[in-house]
């Protein structure tokens, strides 16, 4: 119960920090959703740094990394998760694995988006 605790409170600061942050960047381009490219680069960068450490050293606790990584990580953006498990792909030399995986990921994900927007418009 602790966990899951420790997911929703970090997931909810991820996630409304990643709002004010689209929210306020997002319009200075027309098609560039810099806000969004943000928070998917910071992400990126910030699940690195605590995965890094996590796995590192003893710097963080197992409820800290699920705190910041899942919850906060996975609230803030769900690329930097996609960014470091492609990443450990091609670090441990798993080079078909990681282009089947990321090509049927962002081939899949459109096609979702696609269908969701299809169904919408259906009901």
């Amino acid at each position: 119960m602790k966990q899951l605790l420790l997911v929703f409170f970090g997931g909810g600061f991820g996630s409304i920090l990643r709002f004010i942050i689209s929210k306020n960047f997002n319009s200075y381009f027309q098609h560039f959703f810099l806000g969004t490219f943000l928070v998917n680069i910071i992400g990126c960068l910030l699940i690195g740094i605590i995965l890094g450490f996590s796995l590192k050293s003893d710097y963080l606790t197992q409820n800290q990394t699920l705190l910041l990584s899942t919850g906060f990580c996975g609230g803030f953006t769900t690329f930097s998760t996609f960014a470091f498990e492609k990443h450990s792909l091609l670090k441990a030399g798993e080079l078909m694995h990681f282009s089947i995986y990321t090509i049927t990921s962002i081939v899949i994900g459109v096609i979702a988006i696609a269908l969701g927007l299809w169904v919408s418009k259906m009901l």
